[in-house]
């Protein structure tokens, strides 16, 4: 699942020499995504020998081996197959969690919908011709409910039951990225994979975090260049999912990689953007993509319940012009 914040903070890390001396960064490529990790080097006297880069790298290859489905080594790909896999710390804690989010919101967030995406052309598979007599199929061997960890074991209901980690894997891969090198004595960073973002301290300027949200409009598929709002961050994690990137084009009608789980179809509805913000990305990234299938009042009234966690949403109104609603701990740059 893709998520696109501009985040304002790499460019500023880069305005001034007097910070590009104190603080770092990575660029590249890893998990079929972009990656934009920002740190200060602690001190010799805080002191860390650590090679950030080699943990950075082991981190992304952890989580590749773990979690990914276009790995076929991988242990996800294995429970995938029914083949024999041992599962990792990295996998249980993602599935656990997973089912968890899946029992929370009711089944919107559900790892185990994967089936669908490949029905959609949005998984491992080119779309097929969608049809009632196929979702109906699929629903039998859909879902976190006929999944589990036993001892240590995956347990399944039925064997085509598989999973997806794509809308929490890069999430979550920011978040071992942070940890590892808090770990290492890193203070202020901030680590970006794949538009998921975990920081912590300030930015080069001695600020929080500045984290730009880009307007959810079809084709706006260069982050940064039209943004709705900025936010600040310190010490949390923020995540967002929309449909204005990755959809296709059938019959005139434009169908996005969102999909309700309860129907295994794409989403229809007037919540076009949903950012989380959370503890850990984890659970911002999951929770994003279960507004999106929820939908604007069931996530007001999540929300509502849940006032440990906020949220940004972008929707359209009657007339299609953009509004936004913000939880109150949501802080914008003015």
């Amino acid at each position: 699942m893709y998520r696109f914040i501009f985040i304002i903070a790499l460019i500023l890390s880069l305005c001034s020499c007097n910070f590009r001396a104190k603080y770092t960064h990575l660029d590249g490529l890893a998990l079929g995504t972009t990656y934009h990790i920002v740190y200060q080097l602690p001190t010799s006297k805080r002191g860390t020998t650590a090679d950030i880069p080699a943990i950075v790298e082991q981190a992304f290859r952890d989580i590749d081996f773990s979690l990914s489905i276009y790995n076929k080594e991988s242990v996800i790909s294995k429970v995938n197959r029914n083949e024999p896999a041992e599962l990792d710390s990295l996998f249980i804690e993602v599935f656990n969690r997973g089912k968890e989010i899946y029992t929370l919101t009711g089944g919107a967030f559900d790892m185990a919908a994967a089936p669908y995406f490949d029905l959609w052309g949005f998984g491992l598979r080119r779309r097929e011709q969608v049809s009632e007599a196929k979702l109906d199929s699929v629903r039998e061997f859909a879902g976190m409910d006929k999944i589990s960890v036993i001892e240590g074991k995956i347990v399944k209901t039925d064997p085509r039951v598989s999973l997806s980690a794509n809308a929490i894997a890069k999430g979550y891969c920011a978040d071992v990225i942070a940890y590892r090198l808090m770990a290492a004595g890193v203070v202020n960073l901030l680590v970006e994979v794949g538009g998921e973002i975990h920081c912590k301290g300030v930015n080069p300027k001695g600020q929080p975090w500045n984290i730009g949200i880009d307007r959810p409009v079809y084709g706006n598929f260069f982050p940064g260049m039209d943004m709705q709002a900025t936010l600040l961050l310190s010490g949390r994690s923020i995540a967002t999912s929309g449909n204005y990137r990755n959809f296709f084009e059938a019959d005139g009608q434009k169908y996005g990689h969102t999909i309700d789980p309860a129907t295994g179809r794409p989403v229809q509805h007037n919540l076009l953007s949903t950012t989380v913000i959370a503890h850990d990305c984890l659970t911002a990234d999951a929770f994003a993509t279960a507004f999106m299938v929820m939908g604007l009042e069931k996530t007001k009234l999540f929300l509502e319940a849940h006032p440990h966690m906020d949220a940004y949403l972008i929707y359209s109104d009657e007339k299609g012009a953009f509004q936004s609603f913000a939880t109150p701990n949501v802080t914008f740059l003015k």
